[in-house]
C-alpha cells in the first residue's frame, strides 16, 4: 500500500516540473527579437548629450553625457558645472534659477569652435540639461562635439598650466632620453647651452643621472647662467617612463643657510655668556645649556648631553647642594613644583643662598611652544659688595650719631637726605614739608621759629644746592631758652651741604657786630 502510495506522488511531481519547464520555454519563445531591456531611460543609443537631475542628484544621462563627467568625489553636480561654466559663463546663475523661469537657452562662448547651445528644461521636478552642435550638419558621422570641446578645453587649460608652471617638468625614457618638458624646463635648458647652439633631439638633461632622486625628494643644486640654483626633486615612475618634478629651492636654502648662520652666532654668544643657560622644551626636556652651565652647577657634561628634564636636572643640583636645602624632601620637591609653574608664567626671580657661600640670581621664563629657560647668575660679589656698603653705611650712620653736634645732611635738590641722634634731641623729628615747599625752606623754618632773629638763615637757604664752587662759613645764632649755637655749613660731593649745630661754651665771644646785636636783645 505504501510502494504505491510513493509511485503516485512521485508521477504527480514529475507532472509539475514538466509543466513549468513547458511555461518558461513559451516564454522565451515569447520574447520579441531584438528587444534589449536597459536600466536608463536613454534605452535607444543616440549622440545627444543630455542630463537629468533631480536637484544635485543625477537620475540618468545619455553615454555621450557620462563622458564628459570627471568621476570627482564631489559628485555629477559639480562635475557638470566645471565642464559648462567654463564653455558658458553664466550657467551656474541660471541654472540656479531654472525652477522660477521653466526653460532657458544659452550659447557658448564666441571664441569657442564649434559653436554650442545649452538648453536646460523643468519637467516634473526634473532638470534636463541638453548640449546641442551648432553646426549639427557640418559635423563629423561619429563624433560628439559638445565632448570633444570640453576635452580641448580642459587640454587647453592643462597646457596653460603647465607652460606658467613655475616648475620644472620633464618626462623621461627607460633610455634616460628627456622626451617632453614643460616652459620651465625649456627656459632652464636653454640657459645651459654653449653661446650659439640652439635644441636638438633628444632635449639635453639638466641633472645627472646618478643624482635623480629614487624615493623621496633630493635636493640638487645646477649652474644656470652663472648662477646657482637649488632645486627640490621628486619622481613618479609610469612603466617604462618616469616624470619628473623639480621645484625651486633657492629662499628655502638661503633661509636655511641664514638659520644656520644665526644660530652658530647665537650658540658663540651662549658660549661667551658668565650666565648658565638651561631651555626645555614643552615636555620639560633639556635641549640647550652653555658652558656656564657646567661651571656653576658642576654638572658633568654626559649627564646634559643626555637630556635630562627638569626634575632629574634638579634632583642632580641638590645633590650637589647646589640648590637651598630646605627641612625636608617633600617640601623640597613641593618648591621646585612652584619654581617650574613661576617660571611657565614669567614671574620666577629669586635669590637662592647655597651652603657653599655662593649666592645665585635664577631666573625663569617662559619660550614659544610651551618651552621654559632658566637662567643661572653667580652674583656672590655683588651681594658681597652690597654687604660691605651696607655696613660701611652703618658704621658711618654710626659715627654720626655718636657726634655731640647736631647734624643735618641736605641733597643737591635740597632734601633732607641725614640726621643724627644729636640734632633729634635738638630740633625734634623732621616733619614731612607741605605740599609745594622744598624739605630745605621747611627745615629752616622750623629752625627760624626756634631761634632768635638772624640773617643766618637767609644765607644757609641760599647756599643749599648753589652751583660752583661753595667755600665752608659759620655764623652764631641762640635758641629762644637762650642757648648759643654755633652753626658751621661745609659742602659735601655731589653738591650736597653739611650743616651742623655745636653748643657754644662759656667765654666765648660773638664774631659779629650784628650777632653781638642779636644777643644784647636777647638779654635786653
Amino acid at each position: 500500500m505504501d510502494a504505491e502510495l510513493s509511485f503516485a506522488l512521485g508521477l504527480v511531481t514529475t507532472a509539475i516540473l514538466l509543466a513549468l519547464s513547458g511555461l518558461c520555454a513559451l516564454a522565451a519563445l515569447a520574447k520579441p527579437a531584438g528587444q534589449n531591456i536597459v536600466g536608463s531611460i536613454f534605452a535607444q543609443p543616440t549622440e545627444t548629450t543630455v542630463f537629468l537631475f533631480d536637484g544635485e542628484d543625477l537620475v540618468d544621462a545619455t553615454a555621450a553625457a557620462r563622458k564628459m563627467l570627471l568621476g570627482s568625489e564631489q559628485g555629477p553636480w559639480f562635475d557638470l558645472l566645471s565642464r559648462l561654466e567654463p564653455m558658458f559663463p553664466s550657467f551656474g546663475l541660471r541654472i540656479a534659477g531654472l525652477q522660477r523661469e521653466g526653460r532657458f537657452v544659452l550659447c557658448s562662448r564666441e571664441d569657442l569652435e564649434p559653436p554650442l547651445v545649452l538648453r536646460a528644461e523643468y519637467l516634473g521636478g526634473l532638470a534636463r540639461v541638453t548640449l546641442i552642435d551648432a553646426d549639427t550638419e557640418q559635423r563629423r558621422p561619429g563624433r560628439d562635439a559638445p565632448t570633444d570641446i570640453a576635452l580641448q578645453h580642459e587640454l587647453g587649460a592643462m597646457r596653460d598650466v603647465l607652460a606658467r608652471l613655475p616648475a620644472l617638468v620633464w618626462r623621461l625614457r627607460g633610455d634616460g632620453q628627456v622626451i617632453w618638458a614643460n616652459a620651465a624646463y625649456l627656459l632652464a635648458a636653454a640657459e645651459t647651452l654653449p653661446p650659439g647652439e640652439d635644441f636638438t633631439w633628444p632635449l639635453p638633461r639638466i641633472f645627472a643621472p646618478a643624482e635623480l632622486p629614487k624615493s623621496g625628494p633630493l635636493r640638487q643644486s645646477v649652474r644656470l647662467g652663472g648662477t646657482l640654483h637649488w632645486y627640490e626633486l621628486t619622481a613618479e615612475t609610469f612603466g617604462d617612463e618616469t616624470l619628473f618634478f623639480a621645484l625651486p629651492a633657492d629662499r628655502l636654502v638661503q633661509s636655511e643657510v641664514t638659520l644656520r648662520e644665526f644660530m652658530q652666532t647665537l650658540t658663540k654668544t651662549f658660549a661667551q655668556l658668565p650666565i648658565g643657560l638651561a631651555i626645555f622644551d614643552r615636555d620639560r626636556v633639556l635641549q640647550l645649556f652653555n658652558p656656564a652651565l657646567l661651571d656653576l652647577t658642576g654638572l658633568k657634561a654626559e649627564f646634559l648631553i643626555s637630556r635630562p628634564s627638569l626634575s632629574a636636572m634638579l634632583d642632580a643640583m641638590r645633590n650637589s647642594s647646589m640648590i637651598p636645602e630646605p627641612r625636608d624632601y617633600r617640601s623640597w620637591r613641593k618648591q621646585m613644583t612652584a619654581v617650574e609653574a613661576a617660571a611657565a608664567q614669567g614671574l620666577y626671580e629669586e635669590v637662592w643662598s647655597l651652603p657653599s657661600g655662593q649666592t645665585w640670581r635664577v631666573t625663569g621664563r617662559p619660550h614659544p611652544n610651551g618651552a621654559l629657560a632658566f637662567l643661572f647668575e653667580d652674583i656672590s660679589h655683588e651681594m658681597m659688595r652690597t654687604r660691605r656698603y651696607r655696613a660701611d653705611l652703618d658704621l658711618g650712620l654710626g659715627v654720626i650719631d655718636a657726634m655731640e653736634d647736631a647734624i643735618a645732611v641736605f641733597s643737591q635738590d635740597g632734601n633732607l637726605a641725614m640726621t643724627n641722634r644729636a640734632y633729634l634731641a635738638l630740633w625734634g623729628p623732621p616733619e614731612p614739608p607741605p605740599l609745594g615747599i622744598a624739605a630745605k625752606v621747611a627745615a629752616v623754618e622750623t629752625w627760624r621759629h626756634l631761634t632768635a632773629t638772624t640773617l643766618l638763615w637767609n644765607d644757609l637757604l641760599a647756599y643749599i644746592g648753589a652751583l660752583g664752587e661753595r667755600d665752608p662759613w659759620e655764623g652764631e645764632l641762640r635758641l629762644l631758652d637762650g642757648r648759643a649755637l654755633t652753626c658751621r655749613v661745609s659742602p659735601l660731593p655731589h653738591g650736597a651741604t653739611l650743616v651742623s649745630f655745636a653748643a657754644q661754651k662759656l667765654g666765648i665771644e660773638p664774631r659779629t657786630d650784628e650777632d653781638r646785636a642779636s644777643k644784647a636783645v636777647l638779654l635786653a
